[in-house]
């Protein structure tokens, strides 16, 4: 019986079909970039505030201002005393409402009769202009402010950036006028009519429906000038000669510095 047998040639090839590649994807990087927030205007305020403190020493006489501004600046003396890093300093409130935030925060407290020399004066302003001159006293205080201020060796002022023009009186808000109670209608007309040419409008301060009363029981008249004022030492004579008038919200030639807190930091501005 022949028998059979099987050949495998040695050149055959036995061809293997490739294994599907399994390639990962990969979603592209994305990378959130977080963004600063924006200083509010009480940020810059305590930034200048905050500056504005560096002028204090112990043992000074201080005059202390009145605003949302101001009231920054006793914040801090009151944080520096409890610290101890000041000593021995006394406030003169430039208004009831300084007074009962100094106390509270137990800075020591007097007033001019007392300490007719302060050695430095620090406030607000609502408008500054180039020359440092000012108008302040939309806060109601202008009277005591100025007496407290003029009384001073030094007077810094601290603002934002938002309180800088070129010309007092023309940025929109009022420059007040404290007047006496008797005859207040008389002497608004009295003082719109001193600067008609200018189209100034004169109002009454208004607490909710009755008359807004300053601290030394006056009334407040605002002028709203539509334009800078011309003329500031001028204007300012002008306004004092009335009868009945108390006090204007210019301030000129008292400021020995300035400090204006922005959005690129803190500049300060020296006479």
């Amino acid at each position: 019986m022949a028998s059979s047998l099987s050949l495998i040639s040695p050149h055959s090839a036995i061809l293997r079909t490739p294994k599907t590649l399994n390639l990962r994807t990969h979603r592209p990087l994305c990378i959130k970039a977080r963004t600063v927030p924006a200083l509010t205007q009480d940020d810059l305020k305590k930034l200048a505030a905050d500056k504005a403190v560096e002028y204090v020493k112990s043992g000074m006489v201080l005059g202390l201002g009145t605003g949302s501004t101001a009231a920054f600046v006793v914040s801090k003396l009151g944080e520096l005393l409890k610290s101890g890093e000041l000593t021995d300093i006394v406030g003169v409130p430039t208004s009831k409402r300084t007074e009962d935030q100094a106390r509270s925060l137990g800075i020591p407290l007097s007033i001019l009769d007392d300490h007719p020399r302060i050695d430095l004066a620090i406030d607000g302003a609502d408008e500054v202009d180039p020359n440092l001159d000012l108008v302040k006293g939309r806060g109601g205080a202008l009277l005591r402010e100025k007496m407290v201020e003029a009384a001073s060796e030094k007077f810094v002022v601290v603002a934002d950036e938002t309180k800088l023009v070129k010309g007092l009186g023309g940025s929109g808000p009022a420059m007040p006028v404290e007047v006496v109670q008797f005859c207040w209608k008389y002497n608004l007309i009295r003082l719109q009519e001193l600067f008609k040419e200018e189209g100034v409008e004169a109002k009454l301060r208004m607490e909710g429906d009755t008359p807004y009363v300053t601290d030394n029981y006056n009334y407040i008249v605002d002028l709203y000038f539509k334009t800078p004022i011309k003329d500031g030492p001028a204007a300012g004579k002008e306004i004092s000669v009335l009868e009945g008038v108390v006090e204007h919200g210019l301030f000129l030639n008292m400021a020995t510095a300035v400090i204006i807190a922005g959005k690129e930091g803190v500049d300060v501005m020296n006479k």
